[in-house]
């Protein structure tokens, strides 16, 4: 690919991007679910820290149980890519 530099830079954008990729699902999910608590608490004058909290917690639990296969085939596959680069990159 090119120099060690390059392919220690390419993994490392490579390695945020993941990041990002595999946080998207629960921080959205925790986004939407916070956005229609607090649309049901204007609409309702309840406002109570334990309606926005409980349901959120929920909600971001059940995205990673939905998503967790697919977020560690990702985790994998990047480690075993990382693994196979690492002697290119050292050495």
């Amino acid at each position: 690919m090119g120099t060690p530099e390059l392919q220690l830079l390419h993994l490392a954008r490579e390695a945020l991007y993941l990041a990002l990729l595999l946080s998207a699902p629960p921080l959205l999910a925790s986004f939407l679910t916070s956005l229609i608590t607090s649309a049901l608490q204007s609409a309702t004058q309840v406002h109570d820290q334990t309606l926005t909290f409980v349901p959120r917690l929920a909600v971001v639990l059940l995205t990673l149980a939905l998503a967790g296969p697919w977020i560690g085939v990702q985790l994998v596959r990047f480690a075993s890519r990382l693994l196979a680069a690492l002697p290119a990159v050292v050495g």
